[in-house]
């Protein structure tokens, strides 16, 4: 399962977001101004930065909404 880090006025959210719903790629949306949401993501992935996946199947997580796709398409 994927746990997508996101804030909707990040381009780069949006482009990421974008594919993986043109991909018909299950996901949870974790919108970072939910405060819980960006505690978990600083906690998880040690910045406030976003896009930022976390393939929790995998155990593997990622900034940069290229790297986040091209890892994606690899999986599908």
């Amino acid at each position: 399962m994927y746990d997508l880090y996101v804030s909707e006025t990040c381009p780069y959210c949006r482009k990421v977001m974008n594919f993986f719903d043109e991909n018909n790629i299950v996901y949870n949306k974790k919108d970072i101004t939910n405060p819980e949401n960006l505690n978990n993501l600083i906690k998880i992935g040690g910045e406030k930065q976003v896009p930022f996946l976390v393939d929790t199947t995998n155990n593997v997580s990622m900034y940069e909404s290229d790297d986040i796709i091209k890892y994606v398409k690899s999986k599908v």
